[in-house]
Formats: structure tokens, C-alpha cells, sequence
């Protein structure tokens, strides 16, 4: 019996307590809204529920008495072995161990597909994340939010969410001059110029332009300029991306800031001029001082923001504007955007953009801000000079450990990573001892079938050991799990979640045989056995793939 059966459950037996208490009142509440949490100490049970607590005053009786009534209701369900009511009225729940170890065959039939669940189904969201600059390589702040960002498209996959990821290719304005002026710059062994790009990559960048137009010190000086800034975009844009290919992130889709600011179809309005105008046709856009604005301030932004200034240039403001109107354009209900520490004040800026676009602040629009990560001992990029750089990570400490590593602390946190630990294959080793537990799942499975050993029979009546019961009833837990990551964008509860279960499943390793000692035969016990193992391995497995982190068969 698993959770949202046991909820059921609960409901059946409210239901008539509720139609003698309150005659023709509907209920009120779905097996959804019925919160069951595992007792912190397993004497008490399987699962514990305060229902009635939150109902006895609308149903006009006391907690302990109406906790009794279900309790009552409870104890005839099959599948439940014993319920008793605690303190002021909590309930505590025993299954019987058929009905709790029923959930291993559950699991392996399952597959890939444990875990997930419908919690987000019908949302459309995208998921804009890293949105480097196109100028240099990417480094260790947005390492972190490719993890992250990568983690939660996942999860909110895995919860029945349709997503999108995306990445803003910043691609126009003064930055992308700067970035041309450094590579004709290096070509010609000229000093980089004030505000350029330095460090050997643009060196590289500028020998590759020149291998790719021999003809370019022939070139007018902007013609140079045009040349090195577009064949510097795309080499440097194709080395961002292989970048994060090696880390396991993929995007479904990559926006050039250069869409917005394109005239529209036969030469009309581009993007942002017509985002000028939807916004003006909602009633917030004003002119003042030759300039066009937009009234933030009504949605909660510090100051009212120029749009278009008194020279008819647009600000950056606009562009976000018009890409914030082309995600909904596009089907997107919900925008998520993680965005580093330095971006706080894009926070009510973009609140204060969706309210103006006629949409809800609260709902259509979320903003996650990350904190700065460090890295003990970790050197700046020998190319970029000031940076420490994603492949320089990731070569250094592994996809592996480094994914898992950003992924198991809250993005809000500032983080400090030990790269001595994470290269130890010990214990210690958070990432290690996860994938250790897992590799050990198919090592129990090898000897298990060298031994004779198989799934042939199924009787989990018999998974009785108290590691038994614990090992279940975290495996019975990880659908929730990712419901609620999903829910609040923090993967780092899954991590957590696989770090408990392989400690579970280590103890359960030390206490129970799946392989009968010497020359004793193969009972049911050692073939249900295998399942729970198996169950506990495809859980391991499942997690880590929300994680983007490779599940080893060996280690």
C-alpha cells in the first residue's frame, strides 16, 4: 500500500464521519490535501497523519475522539496490521508486511518510470538558465547554474510538466564591439583595447578567424570588425556548447538577442517595438521628457523603468520585455529564471514586467538567484586569465562529483566545495557513496544469479527484518520527493533523499542475505530479497538520473 492508496483509504472512512457530523455539507477536502509523514521513530509505525486535528473544530467534536473514530475505520482496511492515536490526536499506522513489501515488485515493474508523477501536469514552463555572453568561456558561477538549472527542467519533466530549456544568447549591444575590437586587436599584435576581452582564448579566437579568412588584414577596418565579431560569435558560441554537452546539459532551445531587435515579416515592427506597443495597449507605458516608460511602480518595482530613451534608443529593458512577451508568445504560462547573485534587482524588475504584460507577478513569473560557489585550491583559466573555467572543473573533479556536489546545497546558499573530498572514493564522498550503493545493488544481483538466485517468486510477506521495513518505507517516499523538488526548485532534496536510502540500503546489505550461506537451499525469502535489492537499485538509479549524475554498475 503506498501513500496516496493509504490516503485513499483515509478518505473512505472520513467521508461518513463527515456526512453524520455535518448532514448535506460536502467534505471539503481530496485524499491529496490528507498529509501522511513517517513517524521519526519507527516503534510508532509506518506512517503517521494529524487529519484530525485539522478537522475535529469544523466537525465540531475533540481531536482524540474523532482521531479514534478513524483509527476504527482504519483497522478494518486490508492491508493495514495495527492503528493507534498518539498525544492530542495524531494517528499512527502499522501496514502489514505483505501490504508495505508489495511495493518492491511496484518498483521494478515500474522502471524508469518510479518517481515520476503528475504534480506539474498541464504546466508549460520554461526554464531560462547560464545565458552566458557569447565573448569568453563559461565559468564557475554559471557551472553552477547549469547544474542546477539542468536538475530542475528535470524534475519538473518527471512531475508532468511540459518544459523547456533555454539558453539567452546575448548577442547584440556593446559587449559583442568590445568582443570584435579584441580579436582585431590580437590579429594585428595590437595592446587588447580599454574595456576589451583579455587572455590567451581570444589569441586562439583570433587565429582561427584568420585561418578562416586569410584574407582578413586586407579587409577594410569595418569589414574586420564585422568579420572577427561574427566568426568570433560562432566559434565561441559552438565552444560554450560543447562545454556544456561534457557536463550533461542540453538545451531545447537557443535565443539570439538578435531576433528581437530584426525588423518583423516585409520589413515591419521588430519584437521590441511591437512589445512597446502591448505594453502601451495595457495601459501601462507613459511618455515623460521625450522618453518612453513603463510604470513598474504599480507592480511593486522601486522606480518606474525607460523603455525607449529621448535619442529613440531602446534600453535593455526593452529587449527583456520583449523576450519576456515572446516566452507567453510561444505557449510558456510560467518563466523561470536563475540568475546569479549579482542580478537582485532583476527580481522585481521582471515581477513588475509580467504584471505590466497583463499577467500575475506571483504566478507567471519566478526569479532564483544564486550565491557564489568557491573551490578550494582551484586555479584561474590559464586562457582567460581571471576566470576559473567550467572544463577546467569538470576535467579536474569529474562531471560526477561536480553536478552532484552543486546540486546538493540550496541555490540561495553560498558554497564552498573541498576538491580533495570529492576525488576520494570513500564514504566521505557524498556523490561516491550514492553511486557506490547503487554499484553494490547490481553486484548483489551478479551473485545472486551465480548462486541461483532469481525473481521467479515473490512473497513479500516475508520482508520483516526492521532494515526491511525502513528500506521500504523510503522507497515508498521518492515519488514524493520529486513531486516536492519539483514544487520548490530545489534538487538538493533528492540528493539528500539518495544519500538516506543508501544508507538504508547499506544496513539492510549487513543484515540480510539475498544469497544463502554455504550449501543451504534457495528459499522465497532470498528470491523477495532480490526484489527489495533490484527495487532499491532502479530508486538509486532514478534519482541520480534526475541529478544528471551516471548511476555505475561497478566500482
Amino acid at each position: 500500500m503506498n501513500p496516496a492508496a493509504l490516503a485513499e483509504a483515509v478518505l473512505a472512512v472520513l467521508t461518513p464521519i463527515s456526512d453524520e457530523r455535518r448532514p448535506g455539507e460536502p467534505l471539503g477536502i481530496t485524499a491529496s490535501d490528507i498529509v501522511l509523514e513517517r513517524p521519526r521513530n519507527r516503534d510508532h509505525g509506518d506512517w503517521a497523519t494529524n487529519v484530525a486535528m485539522r478537522l475535529a473544530k469544523p466537525f465540531g467534536t475533540n481531536p482524540r475522539e474523532l482521531a479514534q473514530r478513524i483509527a476504527d475505520g482504519l483497522g478494518a482496511v486490508d492491508g493495514i496490521a495495527e492503528v493507534s492515536v498518539a498525544g492530542p490526536g495524531f494517528i499512527n499506522i502499522r501496514l502489514e508486511a505483505g501490504a508495505a513489501g508489495a511495493l518492491a515488485r511496484t518498483i521494478v515493474e515500474a522502471g524508469t518510470a518510479y518517481g515520476h508523477n503528475d504534480s506539474q501536469a498541464g504546466r508549460s514552463i520554461n526554464v531560462e538558465f547560464v545565458s552566458a555572453n557569447p565573448t569568453g568561456p563559461l565559468h564557475i558561477g554559471h557551472t553552477r547554474w547549469a547544474a542546477l538549472g539542468d536538475a530542475i527542467a528535470r524534475l519538473l519533466a518527471a512531475s508532468g510538466a511540459r518544459v523547456a530549456r533555454e539558453f539567452y544568447i546575448n548577442d547584440a549591444g556593446a559587449q559583442m564591439e568590445r568582443f570584435a575590437g579584441s580579436i582585431v586587436a590580437a590579429v594585428k599584435g595590437e595592446p587588447t583595447p580599454e574595456g576589451g576581452y583579455a587572455g590567451s582564448y581570444i589569441a586562439d579566437l583570433a587565429a582561427r578567424v584568420v585561418a578562416e579568412r586569410p584574407d582578413f588584414l586586407e579587409l577594410e577596418d569595418a569589414e574586420q570588425r564585422l568579420v572577427a565579431r561574427e566568426l568570433g560569435y560562432r566559434f565561441q558560441l559552438a565552444e560554450q556548447q560543447q562545454s556544456l554537452a561534457a557536463f550533461n546539459v542540453d538545451f531545447d532551445v537557443w535565443f539570439s538577442e538578435r531576433i528581437l531587435h530584426a525588423p518583423g515579416d516585409d520589413g515591419g515592427p521588430s519584437l521590441i517595438d511591437q512589445a512597446v506597443d502591448r505594453l502601451r495597449a495595457q495601459g501601462h507605458v507613459f511618455d515623460q521628457e521625450d522618453a518612453v516608460w513603463v510604470r513598474t511602480t504599480d507592480f511593486g518595482d522601486d522606480k518606474d523603468r525607460v523603455i525607449r530613451r529621448s535619442n529613440g534608443e531602446y534600453t535593455y529593458f526593452a529587449a527583456d520585455a520583449a523576450y519576456y512577451l515572446n516566452k507567453g508568445d510561444r505557449g510558456f504560462e510560467h518563466k523561470i529564471y536563475l540568475l546569479g547573485a549579482d542580478h537582485h534587482g532583476y527580481v522585481h524588475r521582471l515581477k513588475a514586467l509580467a504584471g505590466a504584460a497583463g499577467d500575475d507577478p506571483e504566478k507567471d513569473v519566478e526569479v532564483l538567484i544564486g550565491q557564489l560557489v568557491s573551490v578550494g585550491g582551484a586555479r584561474l583559466s590559464k586562457r582567460a586569465g581571471n576566470i576559473i573555467e567550467m572544463d577546467d572543473l569538470r576535467q579536474w573533479l569529474g562531471t560526477d562529483a561536480l553536478r552532484y556536489s552543486l546540486e546538493r546545497s540550496p541555490a540561495d546558499s553560498p558554497l564552498s566545495l573541498d576538491p580533495e573530498l570529492l576525488q576520494k572514493r570513500t564514504n566521505d564522498n557524498p556523490v561516491f557513496y550514492v553511486q557506490y550503493a547503487h554499484a553494490r545493488t547490481h553486484n548483489v544481483a551478479r551473485n545472486a544469479a551465480d548462486s541461483g538466485v532469481d525473481r521467479s517468486e515473490f512473497a513479500p510477506e516475508l520482508l520483516t527484518h526492521e532494515t526491511e521495513s525502513a528500506l521500504l518505507g523510503a522507497l515508498q517516499e521518492f515519488p514524493r520527493i520529486v513531486a516536492f523538488a519539483a514544487e520548490v526548485r530545489e534538487p538538493h532534496r533528492v540528493a539528500r533523499y539518495l544519500e538516506e536510502l543508501a544508507g538504508l540500503y547499506h544496513r539492510w546489505y549487513d543484515n540480510c542475505r539475498v544469497i544463502p550461506l554455504s550449501d543451504d537451499p534457495v528459499e522465497a525469502v532470498h528470491r523477495t530479497r532480490l526484489w527489495l535489492n533490484d527495487a532499491t537499485g532502479q530508486v538509486l538509479r532514478n534519482g541520480l538520473e534526475l541529478l544528471g549524475v551516471s548511476a555505475p554498475e561497478r566500482m
